[in-house]
């Protein structure tokens, strides 16, 4: 399994306190089955990150896998914030570039309020090459009352990155109901742990594929749409599946089943 989504790097945000601990998490997600782990510390004003400060703890903590013997790779990353973003340039953008990806941007949503900017920043970034990738919007309160709200943005060509402490209950059933609402409606392409160390909020990728309960879904999920993001190929077409949810559903499948024209990032 490949994972765009973690906070391993040591004492940069919220979630690693330690290189120590960094290792830690990286192996338990080798032995949870993930090859390929996303390096996506918090970018916004209490945690205002640097990509030269992500990309120096990246390869540090490279060595210090290599040293240990964990058999996992880490790519680059960074979990930006709606508003923080905007005091950045194209150059610092991409190399916050998710997955080492430097098209693809993994956007934090809030966890209550819809941002009003949102579709405008989500345009916007389009205009100048980059594809969001939103995080955890079933976390949200908005989102969790009108799941098909994400609807505009994946039609704009976003893509929508779910927890997978909410596809297996871990936190809560709002949050798992969300998640699968979003599946039914097309409108979710990839799980991430977002794992911030070893409690509620650990890897659990495999446990999180198990509870989708249709491999085929789940490979696409976890191996299929992250992997082509980390090898910059066309995202994979959407296996066949029974959703409901009409129009929306149509759009989830036009953007995540798209052929290798379609597939391609806003802008590009």
């Amino acid at each position: 399994m490949i994972d765009l989504h973690s906070h391993l790097l040591p004492g940069i945000d919220d979630g690693a306190a330690t290189l120590e601990e960094s290792v830690a998490i990286a192996r338990a997600a080798a032995a949870d089955g993930i090859s390929v782990l996303a390096a996506t510390p918090h970018v916004r004003d209490d945690y205002p990150t640097r990509a030269e400060t992500m990309e120096r703890l990246v390869a540090r903590l490279g060595e210090a896998l290599r040293a240990a013997a964990v058999p996992l790779r880490v790519v680059t990353g960074g979990e930006l914030d709606l508003r923080h973003l905007r005091a950045l340039d194209d150059d610092e953008l991409r190399r916050f570039g998710l997955g080492g990806n430097r098209r693809y941007l993994l956007v934090e949503m809030p966890y209550a309020g819809w941002p009003l900017d949102l579709e405008a920043t989500v345009f916007d970034l389009g205009l100048r090459g980059f594809s969001c990738v939103v995080a955890h919007p079933e976390r949200n309160h908005d989102v969790q009352a009108r799941p098909e709200r994400l609807g505009a943005l994946v039609e704009a060509g976003s893509l929508v990155q779910l927890t997978a402490a909410s596809v297996d209950g871990r936190l809560g059933r709002p949050c798992r109901e969300a998640a699968f609402r979003l599946l039914d409606l097309g409108l979710a392409h990839m799980i991430a742990s977002d794992a911030h160390g070893s409690s509620v909020r650990r890897v659990g990728m495999s446990r999180a594929a198990a509870a989708i309960g249709d491999e085929p879904l789940a490979h696409w999920l976890t191996v299929g749409v992250p992997g082509a993001i980390v090898r910059n190929d066309p995202l994979p077409r959407s296996p066949a599946r029974s959703r409901r949810g009409g129009r929306l559903a149509r759009v989830g499948r036009r953007l995540s089943g798209a052929g290798p024209e379609d597939a391609r990032p806003a802008g590009h």
